[in-house]
């Protein structure tokens, strides 16, 4: 009886780990698929939000930014992958990408951290300022991408 519950356990957890396996090989997007952002504000609406809220949607434009804007000689939205553009797919060419990938996590993550001590320090107005400062530059990267198709 224990071993058929053994071997039925092993064979749950041997499934678990191929339908969850990633492919090594598999073509990964230059720009982050969870690049995003779901509303643009006017100064009237931040207005009427509380500094908490503002902070979540300043370091939101931050985090877009960051892994868009790097790479805009690629792409401006995810799902854009090397073979894309005709790069060679080695191992090399692999190693180079999720060194950068790497690289740029690691400076989110640090800007987060600091953000997130700092930034309730700022201003308000300046707060808003940013903001929107930031959304008109996500916005001139949607005018970038369809003007440059490739």
């Amino acid at each position: 009886m224990k071993s058929k519950i053994t071997l039925f356990c092993l064979t749950c957890l041997l499934m678990a780990g191929v339908a969850t396996a990633q492919n090594k090989d598999a073509p990964k997007s230059i720009i982050s698929q969870d690049v995003g952002i779901s509303k643009y504000h006017d100064r009237k609406e931040l207005e009427q939000m509380q500094k908490g809220v503002l902070l979540g949607l300043y370091n939101e434009r931050i985090e877009i930014i960051i892994k868009i804007l790097p790479y805009i000689a690629f792409a401006t939205k995810p799902g854009v992958t090397m073979s894309t553009f005709g790069i060679p797919d080695t191992k090399d060419n692999r190693t180079a990408l999720d060194t950068q990938i790497d690289a740029t996590r690691d400076y989110f993550l640090s800007t987060m951290d600091f953000q997130n001590k700092i930034l309730p320090y700022s201003d308000r107005s300046n707060l808003i300022a940013a903001i929107l400062f930031y959304e008109e530059t996500l916005k001139a990267l949607h005018i970038y991408s369809e003007n440059n198709r490739f």
